[in-house]
């Protein structure tokens, strides 16, 4: 009997019809007896059609199929594991036809009576029933403040409760098992818990009355009424803060109260708010931090520039948490600083012979309209170094014989300035003169052979330079500073890597770096550092510079300018990096009512007083993490935090950005679990974690992570669960991905334990550990899994509603999703690899790579070709795509790398690749299943 006609991909035709196609694409040829363009299947070679990591809806396998979990029942609840919610008949409403009740989740309706208690759950604290009585009914109360905590809008609305001045029913605490029910890396991108407010807490019932989570998260949306319960909870109270979601205004705007009328508490400072009350006929306000009345400003109702009344409930302060004001002349010490960029660049033989000297000269040409310079008072500067330092005095474009003139000083020990002007000059009177001196600059070096850097001199002159202005000083550089000031020695030893020892090489080496920050940082200095060397570097001291004058370190190990994508990612990143829209000389404070205290900052800053962050400049790509104190019991049913940025735009206005965040109080321990926020805590302990990796050694910082998830998974057993977690590892709902953030924190290139990571590699990650948005820190702890060969059809293009492309659904990160057919994306928002399956067929290597043979696909660095087909086009997006940051609400000038990895090449790229899969065992890493094993073992 002859074999069934092939469709030449390997799968008989006479069953193409009963099984579910792979990729969704029609072969370019073919078509189907129908007339109808027949599915391509990339997989089926001798493997079953239908088994690929997206072939069940959802993009995950069976609960059976993970961690030897028992299989799902029908009817049982989905991953997220919150139960769906029972439609209730409300009397008088017709229910909707095709209306789909949402799933319970983080905005689940709440229970009207005291439930029964599950599993040794305690029912909900009595005092937060909603009364009984006239109102709406259950069913459609509960579904209100359901779509309520799904956040449309960025916001939640003001939940329907039927009595005004009772506390709502907060969020309900949904049981999970950790072991039976795996965790859904899809469930990162649901929003926090919601915040749960009282009915008529704010003035207004503006939809962006409280604070949205893209600008302040708190680890608890529900605040412990006193520390005794806050310490019970072992959960952190901290508010993980980023005031800017984007590095240029137009892409996030935010109202700006322009009248200068600012209405501040007189006590305590905090300035007037969606959560204040208005007493005596709206002629005096309560502050809801210290509750001192004080009056309203006689201007507050009046519009001064159509010179008429306003209405004052239309005012932007009392309709939004997030509010910018132009500052009175009371807030500036002096006149608002002009944004000052003053470039040091390497030209030792090092950065000369790798390109760096010319790439960023070039760069920096080629950005010169992008550098923010709406007020014409942008000044730029240039310094050059090697073992001299060389400076460059730029004349105006209006003097004719101006030729820019190199002044070389070599006394590095107290380096003086050899002219008294000239050497930083404004963009807009010295354009032209500056765009000649850069096309020059490189051919000045470019038979340089000194290996020496005086960079720490270097810094020395530059803020000499500078500090009248204060500014940026921008340090490029792929040496290690060698001479002078601030000498650095070559200290890695492969020896110490993996040891109890290896905690000193991310310590800095010479205490110049801390105390030098420092003073720039009194005199609003600011130094970012752009790190290029192919050997050490001691990024673990450089690093110091930037933390404490608000800058940031990028590394980009082992670049070369000869190598297209090394030449074009930095210089993408550093034209966004040069045209984002930064502060100048700001300061951070946050105030909260009355019985609060901030307690802990982390960040890159200088913390000048007990309560006061101080950051020459302020970038828009970073996010500060505050520990809050509970000091005095809180009485009140809703407490309230401010943060507030004074700052000078780079186009010369002072402004005050105001931050305001509401959130209800509880005695219910209950409460406070099922408000819990999971990323916000993540980001808090992986700054703590940084701190603790610093001071003690990795060892400890691995270990008190490990101590904290075993903590809190005991708290809930002995608190929540009655004392028992039958034989499963009990854990809310909200917080079921805590674990393995936990552990992917542990694995992580900063933290991980290994004989294998230099200390730069290392204290570059540690860096990112500490600056990154929650977003983009959620992907480098737990990075993106795509399976690409078999995606949904509607994956890689636009949405139909939103316009947005569409990602197929995200992995668990285990080599068990991998089938040895399959191409795979892995990104962890660093650095994104393109996976190749050993069995991938031609076709696909065809359509995606335009090669004939797997073989003939470059690995290594690289994009992947445009190529004239539309599985080809739908790959590129879903690469382009995943590396947006801005669909996540950050500003970021990040560029990951693609690395094209085949299964069966370079062996150590496929390592690489593979320590991103964080649940799997590796180096001296244990797998996910282990992990959870491990914890139910100490905790039960």
């Amino acid at each position: 009997m002859s074999a069934p006609p092939s469709d030449g991909y390997g799968q008989p035709l006479d069953q193409q019809a009963q099984q579910p196609p792979y990729d969704g694409q029609p072969a370019p040829h073919e078509t189907t007896a129908a007339g109808k363009k027949k599915k391509r299947g990339y997989a089926a070679q001798a493997f079953e059609v239908g088994t690929g990591a997206n072939a069940l809806a959802g993009g995950q396998l069976p609960v059976g199929q993970q961690y030897g979990a028992p299989p799902m029942q029908p009817g049982a609840a989905p991953y997220g594991a919150y139960p769906p919610v029972e439609p209730q008949p409300v009397a008088g409403v017709p229910s909707a036809p095709g209306y789909q009740y949402p799933q319970a989740g983080y905005g689940a309706p709440q229970p009207v009576a005291a439930a029964q208690p599950a599993y040794g759950y305690q029912a909900p604290d009595q005092g937060y029933q909603p009364p009984a009585g006239p109102g709406p009914a259950p069913g459609i109360a509960g579904i209100t403040q359901g779509m309520a905590g799904m956040q449309v809008g960025g916001q939640p609305q003001p939940p329907q409760v039927a009595q005004q001045g009772r506390p709502t029913v907060l969020n309900q605490l949904y049981p999970t098992d950790l072991l039976t029910q795996p965790f859904n890396p899809s469930e990162l991108d649901l929003p926090p818990p919601p915040i749960i407010l009282p009915p008529n807490t704010s003035v207004t019932a503006s939809p962006d009355a409280n604070c949205s989570s893209r600008y302040i998260r708190s680890t608890i949306n529900a605040v412990p009424t006193s520390n005794s319960l806050l310490k019970k909870s072992k959960l952190p109270f901290a508010l993980i803060i980023q005031p800017y979601g984007a590095l240029h205004d137009d892409e996030d705007p935010i109202p700006v109260v322009q009248d200068q009328v600012i209405s501040r508490c007189r006590r305590c400072r905090t300035y007037i708010n969606p959560f204040v009350t208005f007493l005596d006929h709206g002629h005096r306000w309560r502050c809801n931090m210290c509750n001192l009345s004080n009056d309203v400003p006689q201007a507050f109702d009046w519009d001064a520039a159509a010179q008429q009344a306003a209405d004052r409930w239309q005012r932007h302060e009392l309709n939004h948490a997030v509010v910018e004001f132009v500052a009175p002349q009371e807030y500036m010490v002096r006149p608002p600083q002009p944004l000052v960029y003053l470039f040091l660049f390497d030209v030792s033989y090092a950065a000369v012979s790798n390109g760096l000297l010319a790439t960023s000269a070039r760069t920096i040409l080629d950005s010169l309209s992008r550098i923010p310079n709406a007020d014409r008072r942008t000044r730029l500067g240039f310094l050059a170094v090697d073992s001299s330092l060389h400076y460059f005095s730029i004349p105006k474009d209006t003097d004719e014989n101006g030729e820019t003139s190199m002044l070389v000083v070599s006394d590095l020990e107290e380096p003086f300035l050899p002219v008294p002007h000239d050497l930083l000059v404004p963009l807009t009177e010295s354009r032209q003169s500056i765009e000649k001196f850069l096309q020059k600059l490189p051919d000045m070096f470019q038979n340089n052979q000194s290996n020496g850097s005086c960079m720490g001199s270097a810094l020395r002159a530059g803020h000499k330079l500078i500090s009248a202005l204060g500014g940026k000083i921008v340090v490029l550089t792929a040496s290690l500073p060698n001479t002078g000031v601030g000498k650095l020695d070559m200290r890695e030893d492969k020896k110490l890597l993996g040891t109890s020892k290896e905690s000193s090489l991310l310590q800095t080496s010479n205490s110049f770096y801390k105390s030098f920050a420092v003073e720039c940082s009194k005199n609003q200095v600011s130094i970012d550092m752009f790190l290029f060397s192919s050997q050490y570097q001691d990024v673990a001291s450089l690093s110091n510079l930037p933390r404490y004058t608000g800058g940031q370190t990028w590394f980009y190990p082992g670049w070369h300018a000869s190598r297209p994508e090394d030449a074009l990612k930095f210089a993408s990143e550093f034209s966004d990096y040069l045209s984002s829209e930064i502060g100048l000389e700001a300061v951070l404070r946050v105030r909260a009512t009355t019985g609060l205290r901030m307690n802990a900052f982390y960040g890159n800053f200088f913390n000048r007083s007990s309560d006061l962050c101080a950051f020459p400049a302020f970038p828009r790509d970073q996010c500060y993490v505050v520990e809050v104190a509970i000091d005095e019991n809180l009485t009140k049913n809703v407490v309230c935090l401010q943060a507030a940025v004074l700052h000078t735009t780079c186009n010369g206005e002072r402004r005050i950005r105001v931050l305001t965040l509401a959130l209800p109080t509880t005695t219910n321990l209950s409460d406070v679990y099922a408000s819990a926020d999971q990323l916000a805590i993540t980001t808090y302990f992986s700054h703590k974690a940084v701190e603790r990796a610093l001071s003690s050694g990795l060892d400890a910082a691995r270990d008190a992570l490990a101590a904290k998830v075993t903590e809190l998974l005991q708290t809930f057993k002995k608190e929540l669960a009655g004392g028992s977690m039958g034989g499963g590892l009990q854990f809310p709902a909200n917080l079921r991905g805590l674990p393995l953030l936990f552990l992917g924190l542990t694995k992580n290139v900063g933290l991980r334990k290994s004989t294998q990571i230099p200390s730069d590699i290392r204290s570059a990650a540690l860096c990112l550990l500490s600056t990154l948005p929650i977003p983009l820190l959620t992907r480098y702890i737990y990075p993106r899994l795509y399976s690409l060969h078999d995606m949904p059809d509607n994956a890689g293009i636009p949405d139909e509603a939103t316009g947005q492309i569409v990602l197929p659904p995200p992995l668990n990160l285990s080599s068990e999703r991998l089938v040895s057919y399959g191409l795979y994306l892995i990104d962890d928002g660093q650095v994104q690899f393109l996976w190749v399956g050993r069995d991938a067929v031609p076709q696909l290597i065809a359509d995606v790579f335009g090669v004939e043979d797997r073989t003939q696909v470059h690995v290594g660095k690289g994009r992947v070709p445009e190529l004239e087909n539309d599985f080809n086009e739908r790959i590129r997006a879903v690469i382009q795509k995943s590396r947006d940051h801005r669909s996540l609400g950050v500003g970021s000038i990040t560029v990951p790398h693609l690395y094209i990895v085949r299964e069966d090449g370079e062996p150590l790229l496929k390592l690489w690749a593979q320590t991103l899969l964080i649940e799997d065992r590796a180096d001296q890493g244990v797998s996910a299943a282990q992990w959870l094993g491990s914890l139910r073992e100490k905790v039960c």
